[in-house]
């Protein structure tokens, strides 16, 4: 009897601890699965249950209002939040780090999960990081200033006559060339700021740039800057902008499916004419 006695408590323990890992397991297996599915909660992110954003310092009009991405204000911080809230991430979860452009897009690991401050996607940048699909596509644009004789055009007929000049090399030297073909050439400049220089002092009339570049330098640089319209948009006279990620990122296929999704959806398109309206009020020059 006393050895029945003694068997039965021990069964009865073996049993318990056999049921009380078994239920372990299944809280166990059901937290990874939580786990996998939380946003962040991935190794892939550059911690855990955040999404880390990167941007210029500083950022500029119209792209992020008042330099202050956090608020969500201006094109691409709207367009960040937006992207954030298809990867299952909550406006509180985004963190916000600064680069400079070049240090984005130079090889090597980075601290934020993607970057945006319009990145023209090109063969040679891919080289060095991955793009997401495009959130934007740019337009040509031909500024100039108040005091300059090209201040009163409005058609390309009335720009011919005038000494337009852009950067080489860029689809901004090519759309003088192909769509204006002023009478006196392209003026050519190594850089935008050597352009912008020469419309300051009147070497040349107008300069032709992408629309980034025609906001910031009309709205920060240029004493009484103009924009005088848009060239109309031509296959492979625009530059389309990506999402910035280190190269063979995890997370890449991903960002690009919440973008695609975006653009499908129409949401890319009311955030564009929300903070873009400058843009859309520019007249295209025919």
């Amino acid at each position: 009897m006393a050895r029945t006695l003694s068997r039965t408590p021990r069964t009865s323990v073996r049993r318990a601890l056999a049921t009380v890992g078994a239920a372990g397991l299944l809280i166990a297996l059901a937290a990874c699965a939580q786990g996998a599915d939380a946003p962040g909660a991935a190794s892939d992110y550059v911690t855990d249950g955040k999404l880390t954003i990167g941007t210029g310092e500083p950022a500029y009009y119209p792209w992020v209002i008042d330099d202050a991405p956090e608020t969500g204000e201006g094109f691409e911080a709207a367009v960040a939040y937006a992207v954030a809230e298809e990867l299952g991430f909550d406006a509180d979860d985004v963190v916000w780090v600064r680069s400079t452009f070049d240090q984005a897009i130079a090889p090597g690991a980075k601290d934020f999960d993607f970057n945006l401050q319009q990145f023209s996607i090109t063969p040679d940048r891919a080289e060095n990081v991955d793009f997401s699909s495009p959130y934007y596509e740019t337009t040509q644009v031909v500024i100039t200033t108040a005091a300059s004789r090209a201040a009163d055009a409005t058609s390309i007929a009335d720009l011919k006559g005038l000494l337009i000049g852009a950067q080489t090399g860029t689809t901004s030297f090519s759309a003088i060339e192909e769509q204006i073909a002023p009478t006196a050439g392209a003026q050519v400049f190594n850089t935008n700021d050597d352009a912008k220089l020469a419309l300051e002092s009147g070497t040349v009339d107008a300069i032709v740039v992408d629309l980034p570049t025609a906001f910031y330098l009309t709205g920060v640089e240029l004493t009484d800057g103009l924009i005088i319209g848009q060239l109309p948009a031509e296959e492979g006279s625009g530059d389309q902008f990506g999402l910035v990620l280190a190269k063979d990122s995890p997370l890449t296929a991903e960002v690009t499916e919440a973008v695609d999704r975006l653009r499908d959806s129409g949401r890319l398109q009311e955030l564009a004419e929300q903070w873009l309206a400058d843009a859309a009020s520019a007249p295209v020059l025919q």
